[in-house]
């Protein structure tokens, strides 16, 4: 190796053993090279880092892992470690991973063609990745890729069938021997990244995620960042053609949050083979919609009227029935009907509006509970004290007699005590909505 320069590139062999073939890729400090060996006539893929000007010690960290991580596993699906030494030519320095050469073509470049896979080309990569991972996950300690995207996927050339695939390039594999997969080096692709991945947090499931942008990648025809997004979800059920159980299993995996996501590959397997989702995951497939401002106004409104009316007009017939047992009842469900539904229709309008403005979103269901129910049973006394007086004396005046407290002060009580009732059913309704988003 002494005298020769990395630079002399496809002429030279290296270890005195592998010719130099083509550069296949080149980027900041590390090269990919093919390569012909000289003992078995076989290709391989070389890997080269060189210490240069923008070289980090990190970088050495994670080709070291990759080496030791390919030279540890043994998989008919991932390249197989060849050998790995330092470089020492007079003008570079760096290292070596040689591993065994793919040929055919990475998913990507059949992106860059147009192509989109079918849905059931999407189930057997799904299927071959899923089996890859097992194995990855399965080892102790577990082998997290992090990096699972359409280039690093190859498609064998001697088929076009996808069941022939190699997943490949291990230059980001983190293995998780560290208390809870917690590492400095973030590393990745954006849009095929999960968001824990951001924080350097991984687990088996970030590489369920990546493989679930990647496969709709595959189905789409667009890089995932490229996709809308809706409460971090990827939006692309609308821009497929695939079956209701596909697209619910692939918005299962790709799941931004950890705690809902599928937590393993066999898992996820068993469910992409069955198409049976858990019931409850069904939320995190189909996710309830956000209440917004037209929502709360409705719901307020129709709950408080029909419940606050009804109520009001229901105790004011068996209120009356008691004071007068034959005409009271009808009589009663008019005057009642005549104030309860006005009031319901306001207080359930002033509820949206208080909601809106002190618990839009919902973070103390309990004080949400106790405001309104005070606010409406006081609205809802003072409201049927003025309607009842007029009814009833045409003034607030003679309150004193007996009248007064039978036929304006109790029927007011019993308005503002249903007004209060209604308004728990609308709070009932509002938490189940934060309950389903949140949980």
């Amino acid at each position: 190796m002494a005298g020769q320069s990395l630079n002399d590139f496809p002429k030279q062999i290296l270890q005195e053993r592998y010719e130099i073939q083509q550069q296949l890729g080149k980027k900041a400090g590390r090269r990919t090279l093919l390569a012909r060996d000289i003992q078995t006539e076989q290709l391989v893929i070389i890997k080269l880092l060189t210490f240069s000007n923008d070289f980090a010690w990190e970088d050495l960290k994670l080709f070291e892992r990759e080496a030791e991580t390919l030279k540890a596993v043994e998989h008919p699906a991932i390249p197989r470690y060849i050998d790995y030494f330092e470089l020492d030519p007079s003008n570079s320095k760096g290292y070596a991973l040689v591993q065994s050469f793919v040929e055919g073509q990475s998913l990507e470049e059949y992106m860059k063609t147009g192509r989109i896979f079918t849905e059931t080309e999407v189930k057997e990569i799904a299927t071959a990745l899923l089996n890859i991972l097992i194995y990855l996950h399965g080892r102790q300690p577990p082998v997290v890729h992090r990096d699972i995207k359409p280039s690093n996927i190859i498609l064998a050339e001697s088929s076009n069938n996808v069941k022939q695939i190699y997943l490949v390039d291990f230059g980001s594999v983190q293995t998780l021997a560290t208390k809870a997969g917690k590492t400095v080096t973030v590393v990745g692709t954006y849009g095929y990244m999960p968001p824990e991945q951001f924080g350097g947090y991984v687990t088996p499931a970030s590489d369920l995620y990546s493989l679930g942008a990647t496969l709709i990648a595959l189905a789409t025809g667009i890089h995932p960042a490229d996709l809308p997004q809706k409460d971090l979800r990827i939006a692309f059920q609308d821009l497929v053609k695939l079956s209701p159980g596909l697209v619910g299993w692939l918005q299962w995996i790709t799941e931004p949050s950890l705690e809902q996501r599928l937590i393993s590959a066999s898992i996820a397997l068993k469910a992409l083979e069955t198409g049976q989702l858990p019931i409850n995951d069904l939320a995190a497939v189909n996710p309830p919609k956000p209440v917004d401002i037209r929502d709360l106004l409705w719901n307020a409104i129709w709950r408080s009227t029909f419940t606050g009316g009804l109520v009001v007009a229901g105790c004011a017939a068996i209120y009356s029935t008691v004071v007068f047992p034959v005409f009271g009842s009808i009589a009663g469900l008019q005057f009642g009907a005549l104030i309860g539904f006005p009031i319901a229709f306001v207080n359930g309008f002033l509820v949206s509006i208080i909601t809106r403005l002190f618990f839009f979103p919902l973070k103390n269901a309990h004080l949400h509970r106790r405001t309104i129910g005070i606010i409406s049973t006081t609205f809802g006394m003072a409201a049927a004290l003025f309607g009842f007086s007029l009814l009833f004396h045409g003034s607030f005046s003679n309150w004193s007699n007996v009248t007064s407290l039978f036929f304006v002060i109790a029927p007011s009580v019993i308005t503002g005590l249903s007004m209060g009732a209604a308004s728990k059913f609308i709070a009932q309704w509002y938490e189940k909505q934060y309950r389903l988003l949140n949980k």
